[in-house]
């Protein structure tokens, strides 16, 4: 047990699926894991353990923001053993020709904030996630006809208010699409000597304007947790 994990050791499995939303695990708990058991709920931060295709897959709500995302994946990683994270979440379009509902996943995640830097020295740590789960992300894409970009995004601090600065540099720079979390969690699987992967679904495009209703990000994220899922059992 740990300040914001109320498991036990062993109630998670070597894989956990990273959602933002608590309900959100709770939904990904209920509609494609089999024998669920909810293992922890400090802070209404909901865990839970099942079996897909009868291996061991855990699901945790990782909370908004890098500072959410580091707390719960140091406990996940140093608490409780965890191998494999991947993040499960929404993300906003920049770049023109990504559309509402594409799959993104990340290939590297550039961004500003100051506990990334601080962790490389004050250097900017060039966050990636694992290449192996990377590749087979990619091979389960393609086998399940799923068109997926790979690319940079950019993990960001802020949600309102951006610096008149950032759009600009990120359309420059090729950048697909932003969030908040994912860099953190690279870094600090990378720290670890674990194993992290992102995979994102277009819930809103900042240039061209539209967004998701709440029917439709259920509809689309089915897509992008079949390809989670089949990642996430899928050998290394």
């Amino acid at each position: 047990m740990t300040p914001h994990i109320n498991a036990s050791k062993g109630d998670f499995a070597d894989t956990v699926l990273m959602p933002g939303d608590p309900l959100r695990a709770k939904f990904i708990a209920e509609n494609y894991l089999s024998d669920v058991k909810q293992v922890c709920d400090v802070r209404n931060i909901l865990g839970f353990t099942g079996t897909y295709k009868g291996q061991a897959i855990s699901v945790l709500a990782s909370g908004m923001g890098t500072p959410s995302m580091a707390i719960y994946a140091n406990e996940l990683i140093n608490e409780f053993g965890v191998k494999q994270l991947i993040r499960v979440g929404s993300c906003g379009a920049i770049a023109e020709d990504i559309e509402l509902r594409d799959i993104i996943v990340p290939n590297a995640a550039s961004t500003g904030n100051a506990m990334n830097r601080a962790r490389f020295a004050g250097y900017d740590y060039a966050a990636a996630p694992d290449f192996s789960m990377l590749k087979n992300c990619w091979d389960v894409a393609q086998s399940l006809s799923l068109d997926v970009r790979v690319g940079n995004i950019f993990t960001s601090d802020f949600f309102y208010e951006d610096p008149d600065t950032l759009m600009p540099a990120m359309k420059t720079m090729n950048i697909l699409a932003y969030d908040m979390e994912s860099a953190a969690l690279f870094t600090i699987a990378a720290k670890y000597r674990v194993k992290a992967l992102s995979i994102l679904t277009v819930s809103d495009h900042v240039i061209k304007g539209g967004e998701l209703t709440t029917e439709e990000r259920q509809s689309s994220f089915d897509n992008m947790m079949k390809l989670a899922l089949e990642t996430a059992i899928k050998p290394i």
